[in-house]
């Protein structure tokens, strides 16, 4: 079958999950034999990134369109503004038209906003939610660039995020959009339930999955002190601060760092004091496979409700457990597996990093448990089974053999 996969961003030019989701997944699905093309928008990484990203070999397999205007950073916001393609409408329109038999968008927000849901020319059409875009326009409910949002104003909320406020919330775009969907993927079930409480139809949970893998041969080295993870962009609503300023309290446990963003500068100097912190900047997978399993514990200190938490089960994939903040879609990967801990509040967070260091059969234990939930659930064989059911249903009943 053709795929055809739409999304903002896609690596090399990209700094989050979302990005390396449907590169696995492209990748997966050409391994099965499938073709697969990628439309994104180099605009968009340029209009919040400045230098270039270093270049990457090409996948076999994968045909990508990397869309660019000689208006620079217009298209994409002529993107967010009005909810449609804009500058890049001719191109899109043009590929859209191939016989593909699936297109699946992704992040959409800047290449083409809502209206680009109406675009597919496919048989079956997938939209996977990996943000709350559609509920919020700071994707993730941060308001005000400060503190996780506890009622809706969001106008006021845009502005104070120096986010450009989008009129076209306030119409029925979306609920038109959306329409032309045959089903919208969410990654957890917490993520199903606010878009089914928003009125969105045809939601089905289907989790991310990571292409991860360590060596069969490989043994996980640790050493004395226990050493800690933090994986994921450097920005406020990740949680990052809070996490530093505990482990700034607690020399006994070291603390890596990787990722990058807004507030890497600002806080390796605030930090560069506490020898047990270390920055180490973003780190190609190849080279996260150590961390995860030198790590005592990855720590997911997300402020906001995340849709999933693609870097946690990156650490179960390698045998490591996971210390979860009780908010979103995230703290259900542990309630479902056992595989670590989740936490409400500083105490409890110290209560989890003390109980793993001292016992290292209970690391043993749940990472343990944390393989065996990668095994069973988040494997890339397993999704692409579920994906590929979900299309072979829509096909069905639309009586397309």
């Amino acid at each position: 079958m053709r795929f055809c996969m739409v999304t903002t961003f896609y690596p090399p030019y990209h700094s989050g999950g979302c990005a390396t989701y449907v590169r696995a997944l492209s990748r997966a699905l050409v391994a099965q034999g499938h073709e697969v093309e990628v439309i994104h928008c180099i605009d968009a990484y340029r209009l919040a990134h400045k230098p270039e990203p270093a270049p990457e070999a090409a996948d076999e397999g994968i045909l990508v369109h990397r869309l660019e205007s000689r208006f620079g950073f217009l298209s994409p916001l002529i993107s967010q503004q009005t909810g449609h393609p804009g500058l890049k409408s001719s191109a899109e329109r043009a590929i859209l038209a191939r016989p593909f038999d699936v297109v699946n968008f992704h992040n959409i927000s800047l290449i083409g906003g809502p209206a680009i849901l109406a675009w597919s020319r496919a048989p079956v059409t997938f939209y996977t939610l990996h943000e709350h875009w559609l509920l919020c326009p700071t994707h993730f409910f941060w308001k005000n660039k400060s503190k996780p949002c506890d009622r809706p104003t969001c106008v006021r909320c845009c502005i104070m995020s120096g986010i450009p406020p989008q009129w076209w919330r306030y119409t029925s775009l979306v609920q038109r959009a959306v329409a032309h969907v045959d089903v919208l993927f969410a990654p957890s079930e917490y993520t199903a339930a606010r878009h089914r409480e928003a009125g969105l139809p045809r939601v089905q949970v289907l989790p991310l999955f990571s292409a991860i893998r360590p060596p069969p041969e490989s043994v996980p080295r640790r050493g004395d002190r226990p050493r800690f993870l933090f994986v994921g962009r450097l920005v406020a609503a990740k949680g990052i601060v809070p996490l530093l300023e505990e482990f700034a309290l607690l020399p006994e446990y070291d603390l890596l760092v990787i990722g990058d963003g807004e507030l890497r500068g600002e806080l390796e100097s605030r930090f560069a004091a506490h020898q047990n912190i270390r920055f180490l900047g973003h780190l190609p997978q190849s080279e996260l496979v150590p961390a995860y399993q030198e790590a005592t514990a990855l720590i997911f200190p997300s402020l906001v409700p995340e849709t999933f938490g693609l870097t946690i089960v990156e650490a179960f994939a390698c045998g490591t457990p996971a210390i979860v903040h009780d908010v979103g879609g995230s703290r259900d990967l542990v309630h479902q597996t056992g595989a670590g801990f989740v936490y409400r509040n500083g105490e409890e967070l110290r209560a989890a990093l003390s109980q793993l260091a001292a016992d290292t059969g209970l690391r043993e234990r749940l990472g343990h448990r944390a393989r065996e939930a990668f095994l069973e659930s988040y494997t890339p064989q397993q999704h692409l089974e579920r994906y590929l059911e979900h299309v072979n249903v829509i096909r069905d009943s639309k009586g397309l053999h």
